[in-house]
Order: structure tokens, then C-alpha cells, then sequence
């Protein structure tokens, strides 16, 4: 018996393409979706049942017309602008700045990692966040290394907070001689968040945590207060120094030698002089309340009573309710 041959099936070759026909139907992708194609395995309207992964791999391989050694991701790319993940341009310190410089303009403020809005207007699709991750890894021509904060610190003055620099004592004195010059009186805490003219985006809060944690090369257990009273003689209220009754004998006989008169708690010349800003009211608290090194118990009338014999008008006021 004679075999019967089989039939071959006829294998259909698919059609040829060209890169204006696939930028067609990206085109056409794009007009329905707001987005392009990526390398997606579905059929393409219109095209006989191509796909964009059927699509790649000829712009890949060379097949079906075309020349190869490209890729959908790189068609439109070339073609239409499309952002290439796998073939980013080269970024430069210059154009860095250039887009920095752009930020700073419309914002008024400087572009940080996680700066919003992210996406770099007329980049092509950068962020702020891939230039940081560029710069520190080295990646797209840069040297790595580095980050956004460190080039803007560098290349435009701007604060880097992650590198800040050492403070000394001088530069600190430097800047409260120049506070006090223009203000006539030292900083202090209500003062804290003020920016320092002249330093870098410095603070006064700033530079007392230095002081006090012992950042920027200070040894610690320092404050800001500490500096301006060892170093000018600003009263430090939160370290007073301590009283005793002699002192303040002293400081109301030389107040009687300038006005035939006792000081009282509540006078209107209130600061003593040669006291480095103490008040009477003060000194009357600390008698009273046994503050300073003082017993309490007492005050500036009892004081001058007991030790001037100065008649005490409060004394005899409570013995005429007593009476009655």
C-alpha cells in the first residue's frame, strides 16, 4: 500500500514593519491611554494581531524589515521624547544647578531629595530624587559621592544640614556682640529661632544645641546662656549666683547714699547697680522664699529693721490688727 504523504502546513510569514507604522500605533496608544506602550503582551489595534512585545523583539533582532539593535523603549524615546529608564541621559553639575537655580526662582526656596513637586520641569521626566540617588551612586557620568545637599552647599552657599560646619567660640561671640549692637540686648531663648545674619541659615536654637550636646567640635554641658555670662557678663538666670545679707546690706547702704532713702521692694529704681542685673523685687523673693542660698523668712523691710534700724511700717500695721 502506497503511503499517503502528508500535507504541509503553509507557515504564513508575518508582515513586514516599519518604525512609521509602530509610531503610528504609539501614537494612536498614547491618544486613547495618556500613556506609552511598554513592551505590553496584548494585540494592537488595527494591526492583525501584533503585539508590542512581538513589536520589541523585532526592533531587537532585526526581523521583519528592520534594521535592529533597538527597541520599542528606544524608538520613542528617539522618536517621541518617551523617558528611557534603561538609557538615561548623562546628568552634569551644571544642569544640576541650572534646574536648582530654575526651582529657587519659581519657589523661593531650595530643591531638597523628597522636594515637591518631585518631576524637574523641561527634564524629560527627571526627579529630584533619581539626580540625589545619581549623585551619591555615581551613576549617568557623575562621580558619585555626593548627594543634592552637598552640591547646592558647595556650588550656592545653601545650608546642608546632614554636614554642618564647626562653630567656635569666637564666631559665636562674633555674632551676639552684633545681635546686642543692633538690638541693645543679648539673645536669649525667645530669640531662639531667629535667623543669625551672616552665618549660613544659623539659629540661636542651633547654636546652643551645640553647646549643649557638644556638636560642631564643642565638648558639651555648655549653653548659650553659659558663653554670654562667663565671656560678657550677661546675667544667666537659669544659674544665679548666691546671695548672702552682707551683699545685700551693701547694695542698700550705697542705694541710701544716693537718695537719703531705703530701697522697698516695689521702688521704681528697681535695678542695682553693680549687681549685674539684679532687682529688688528679686532680692525680697529670695528672702522670702529662701532662694539663693538665703534662709527665707524674711525680706528687704525685716532686713533693714533688724540690721539699719529702719522703722518696718508692714510690722506695725499687722500689730494695730492684732490690737483691734
Amino acid at each position: 500500500m502506497r503511503r499517503r504523504k502528508r500535507k504541509r502546513k503553509k507557515v504564513w510569514s508575518k508582515p513586514q514593519l516599519t518604525e512609521a507604522q509602530i509610531l503610528a500605533w504609539a501614537d494612536a496608544f498614547h491618544a486613547r491611554t495618556g500613556a506609552w506602550p511598554r513592551r505590553l503582551r496584548i494585540a494592537i489595534p488595527g494591526s492583525l494581531g501584533e503585539t508590542w512585545s512581538a513589536v520589541n523583539t523585532a526592533l531587537q533582532k532585526g526581523s521583519r524589515g528592520l534594521p535592529g539593535g533597538s527597541s520599542l523603549a528606544r524608538l520613542l524615546a528617539a522618536r517621541r521624547g518617551v523617558r528611557n529608564k534603561k538609557g538615561l541621559p548623562r546628568l552634569t553639575h551644571k544642569q544640576i544647578l541650572a534646574w536648582a537655580d530654575a526651582f529657587h526662582e519659581r519657589a523661593g526656596e531650595w530643591p531638597k531629595q523628597d522636594a515637591s513637586p518631585q518631576f524637574i520641569p523641561t527634564s524629560r521626566g527627571e526627579k529630584w530624587q533619581g539626580v540625589d540617588d545619581a549623585l551619591r551612586r555615581g551613576l549617568r557620568g557623575l562621580p558619585g559621592g555626593s548627594s543634592l545637599a552637598r552640591v547646592l552647599a558647595e556650588c550656592r552657599g545653601v545650608r546642608n544640614v546632614a554636614a554642618l560646619p564647626c562653630l567656635t567660640v569666637e564666631q559665636i561671640l562674633v555674632w551676639a556682640d552684633a545681635y546686642h549692637s543692633r538690638s541693645g540686648r543679648w539673645p536669649r531663648q525667645e530669640n531662639w529661632y531667629e535667623a543669625i545674619p551672616d552665618s549660613m541659615g544659623e539659629t540661636w536654637l542651633s547654636v546652643d544645641q551645640a553647646l549643649v550636646k557638644g556638636l560642631r567640635g564643642f565638648p558639651g554641658g555648655w549653653s548659650l546662656a553659659l558663653l554670654l555670662d562667663r565671656h560678657r557678663g550677661v546675667r544667666n538666670v537659669g544659674k544665679l549666683p548666691r546671695l548672702t545679707v552682707e551683699q545685700i546690706l551693701a547694695w542698700a547702704d550705697a542705694y541710701h547714699n544716693r537718695t537719703d532713702q531705703w530701697p522697698k521692694c516695689r521702688c521704681s529704681d528697681q535695678i542695682i547697680e553693680g549687681s549685674r542685673g539684679e532687682t529688688w523685687f528679686n532680692v525680697d523673693q529670695s528672702l522670702s522664699k529662701g532662694l539663693r542660698g538665703l534662709p527665707g523668712g524674711s525680706s528687704l523691710s525685716i532686713l533693714f529693721a533688724r540690721h539699719r534700724g529702719v522703722r518696718n511700717l508692714s510690722t506695725r500695721s499687722r500689730s494695730r490688727v492684732r490690737s483691734h
